[in-house]
């Protein structure tokens, strides 16, 4: 069987929009092939958006929160006959609000997404890529998770874990040949402060990121074999360089600020 391939194969996960379709972007516009997964049927049109700049498209609707969908998608990646050369796990959700009125299962939702299925995919795909001595893989955490969250306490609780998964695999990976990185979005101009219910708050009505720049930052970290990059607005890096000797207990307080209902005109 010949197993040589005339393009590398980048699997993004919620490359249906925001940052994941511009991982999708920025991985076809440098030559990969491309499976691109997400929960509804919009990847189906972004797949069209990401063949029209010349990448050949695999398409998938799965819902990773759950086991059946990253088992889905792992079954489509086997069925493709080839490996992967990158993957993006990127898919994440936020939900907004004060925990005492918060749903419960739309944040058990959040935790299986954030969480458990970024566990789950790269235990099924690092194997592959350690035994053939190469791979790369990009977690999409956040600069959520240098701090506490108040009023998105789940979701910067869940990046921090995506950012300390990502950090320690790296180091157990060091000298297989297989790199990993980790991508630290700011406030990005995408439909997540919409869907988290922000819209009312300083971070949700402010200004963002490009999600672009944060996509194309995140893919030079990752081909770079950089293990984090921090793609944010100044003053967001900024809080994320003091936050190093910054209590806990005042990071809180200053996330406090801009994560607050009704923050956004007060």
């Amino acid at each position: 069987m010949d197993t040589t391939y005339q393009h590398q194969l980048a699997v993004v996960t919620g490359g249906s929009s925001g940052i994941g379709l511009e991982l999708a972007k920025q991985f076809a516009d440098h030559g990969f092939d491309l499976l691109i997964v997400s929960e509804t049927e919009k990847v189906f049109a972004a797949a069209d958006e990401l063949r029209r700049r010349g990448a050949k498209v695999d398409a998938l609707q799965s819902d990773l929160a759950t086991f059946g969908g990253v088992e889905a998608l792992c079954r489509r990646i086997d069925s493709l006959g080839r490996p992967v050369d990158a993957i993006a796990i990127n898919a994440g959700v936020g939900v907004g609000g004060p925990f005492l009125d918060t749903d419960l299962e739309a944040e058990l939702n959040l935790i299986q997404l954030n969480v458990v299925s970024v566990v789950h995919l790269a235990k099924r795909v690092v194997k592959a890529m350690v035994e053939r001595g190469e791979g790369r893989i990009l977690f999409t955490a956040s600069i959520a998770a240098e701090m506490p969250g108040p009023f998105e306490a789940v979701y910067a609780a869940s990046k921090a874990f995506v950012l300390s998964f990502a950090e320690a695999l790296r180091n157990e990976l060091k000298d297989t040949g297989v790199s990993i990185t980790a991508l630290q979005p700011g406030a990005t101009e995408t439909n997540f402060f919409h869907r988290a219910g922000m819209d009312d708050t300083k971070v949700g009505a402010g200004k963002k990121s490009d999600p672009a720049e944060v996509a194309r930052d995140g893919y030079e970290a990752l081909m770079a074999g950089k293990d984090h990059i921090v793609s944010a607005m100044m003053k967001e890096k900024v809080q994320v360089f003091t936050g190093q000797v910054i209590p806990e207990k005042v990071k809180a307080e200053q996330h406090r600020k801009i994560s607050e209902p009704g923050s956004a005109n007060p």
